[in-house]
């Protein structure tokens, strides 16, 4: 994978998080400092993604995000389609998808000019919505996950579901989410789906409060294509990677297939997942192990 020849870097800074404006200018600074030319990016001012044209993205060499995961996702989904580098810089809480803490930033973009990091790649998902005359509109391509839920409280929506042009069967369920790996520690596992390491390649299908008997999530081939057709007489609406999407109604579709272009991420050790995991979700083992190996 190509190393980052750092010339051009792009900041993009979370709204509400008054340290991590702050921090900007310092980064703005530092980078300044070493002769590289960077623009920064305030959210606040682009609510909606589909109001923001980024212009010559192809001279960026590294995106900082500056904030939690939801800027996160948003950098990704803002620099992603180009494969511009991505580093994580967490403001917020969990921070799950961030790579350092606001007090090491500095110290990860002297890493990354003197070569001491990695680049990792996430598998990403396209997102199509199909209405029922043909007609259709891309929403996207999502680091964590599609959406396709249930309009009003107290009811179902019935979906139609077709892997590769396979009729499998309907759900009637409170809705449906299709993740990747990286998604599957956000609103799939809250759904009980699986827990996947985000090195992994594969999509997964987790339904959510399903009203059958099969309510079993799935882990489906990273190749596949998901079809999710909604059957009358409700209307479904549908978010992608928390932000919500025109509502279908009966006889759209929503189909999810692997994006062309993953997410890249820069690292700077080779974390264990499960260390991670262990972190970020507070699973230290009070009684121990006896284990030696």
């Amino acid at each position: 994978m190509p190393q980052i020849d750092l010339r051009k870097a792009l900041l993009i800074v979370h709204p509400l998080q008054e340290a991590a404006q702050g921090s900007a200018e310092q980064i703005s600074q530092w980078f300044h400092s070493q002769g590289v030319e960077v623009d920064t990016l305030n959210l606040a001012e682009h609510p909606e993604s589909a109001d923001l044209e980024i212009n010559n993205l192809a001279d960026v060499d590294l995106a900082v995000s500056l904030g939690g995961d939801g800027c996160m996702l948003r950098s990704v989904l803002l620099v992603g389609d180009a494969d511009v580098p991505v580093l994580g810089v967490n403001y917020g809480r969990l921070g799950y998808l961030t790579e350092v803490e606001s007090e090491e930033a500095l110290g990860a973009l002297e890493k990354i000019q003197s070569g001491n990091y990695a680049l990792q790649e996430r598998m990403r998902l396209s997102v199509v919505l199909e209405r029922a005359d043909g007609t259709k509109a891309k929403l996207g391509d999502v680091l964590n996950e599609a959406v396709l839920e249930k309009q009003q409280s107290g009811h179902t929506v019935q979906l139609s579901v077709w892997v590769d042009g396979e009729f499998f069967t309907t759900y009637v369920a409170d809705g449906i989410i299709i993740a990747t790996p990286t998604g599957s520690t956000a609103y799939s596992m809250s759904a009980r789906g699986p827990i996947v390491a985000p090195s992994n390649e594969a999509i997964l299908f987790t339904p959510v409060s399903p009203h059958m008997i099969f309510d079993r999530p799935l882990i489906l081939p990273p190749d596949a294509t998901i079809r999710l057709e909604v059957l009358p007489n409700r209307i479904a609406q549908t978010a992608t990677d928390g932000r919500r999407q025109p509502d279908l109604y009966p006889g759209d579709s929503l189909i999810c297939r692997r994006s062309a272009h993953p997410a890249r991420l820069v690292a700077f050790s080779e974390r264990l997942f499960f260390e991670v995991l262990k972190q970020k979700f507070d699973l230290n083992d009070r009684l121990g192990s006896s284990y030696d190996g």
